[in-house]
């Protein structure tokens, strides 16, 4: 239907060419940013994409609250800067007074008492999902050829999106999730994977030369399979606050989270991966 529809096939090509011209701008500056900044710059960009994600994260549970979206989000900037300090007491500290601070807060000002705890939750939750899980970017900065790294990634995610987006427009036919999300199908899925793998292996090519190939296709494997399942579970949190993108902040890819779904559940991946094949951790 989606293929014989002339008036959807021009809005698709409408998306997809505000896609590139937005990519087209932010895709250099962002490579720049890794390639070029210094580790403290790394971190601290990580530190601001983090208080922009945990806002919008937050703006989507908490409709109509910004004031407290605000200061939870802007508190956020602490867990990515004790990631760059590698202080792991210190973190324990951040997210033990976290826990506290909501608890707390979430004791004195719930407006519904049925659902407090489960406000509670979710807000905790969004300081998990969104600094602590970018934070090992910072971590995986630290490793050998750590930068490569962190390239390997974007790869990885950028071309099994690309693959997975333009593989289920065209053979889609078996839907992966339809309760979650249901433009996407398992042809997509399977054609994303391959894309990944292809994109490891330019990777490989053009600045990777260390990684061999048995482990570039398994960290292919792993960073696209927890890529797409970071793409699924973001799409749960927005069918579930009733939203089509996090926010609006890149003109046709929607917001920072749109953005990061994908990269907040393949950092920690990588990052393990990594340590694994160097034989120790980096923290």
């Amino acid at each position: 239907m989606i293929r014989s529809d002339p008036v959807l096939r021009t809005d698709r090509r409408g998306i997809i060419k505000q896609r590139l011209i937005t990519a087209g701008i932010a895709l250099p500056l962002l490579l720049l940013l890794i390639i070029k900044g210094s580790p403290l710059l790394f971190a601290a960009f990580i530190a601001v994409v983090s208080v922009i994600g945990l806002l919008e994260y937050c703006r989507m549970i908490l409709p109509g609250r910004g004031v407290e979206s605000l200061l939870i989000s802007a508190s956020a900037v602490v867990i990515p800067m004790l990631f760059y300090l590698r202080s792991a007491a210190a973190l324990a500290f951040a997210i033990v007074l976290y826990f506290l601070s909501i608890a707390i807060h979430t004791l004195f000002k719930f407006s519904d008492v049925k659902q407090a705890a489960a406000e509670a939750g979710l807000i905790f939750f969004g300081v998990i999902y969104v600094p602590y899980l970018l934070g090992y970017l910072i971590l995986l900065r630290s490793c050998p050829s750590g930068l490569d790294w962190i390239l390997l990634i974007l790869f990885i995610v950028m071309s099994g999106d690309s693959a997975a987006y333009f593989g289920g427009c065209r053979f889609g036919k078996h839907k992966l999730y339809p309760a979650v999300s249901p433009n996407k199908s398992v042809e997509g899925a399977l054609f994303g994977l391959a894309g990944s793998m292809a994109g490891a292996m330019i990777a490989k090519l053009l600045f990777f030369s260390e990684l061999s190939v048995v482990n570039g296709i398994f960290a292919a494997l792993l960073i696209g399979t927890f890529g797409q399942t970071g793409d699924l579970f973001e799409s749960l949190i927005k069918r579930s606050s009733g939203v089509k993108d996090s926010g609006t902040i890149f003109p046709g890819h929607g917001g920072i989270l749109d953005r990061l779904d994908s990269i907040l559940f393949a950092a920690p991946a990588t990052y393990y991966y990594a340590t694994f094949i160097s034989g120790r951790f980096f923290y």
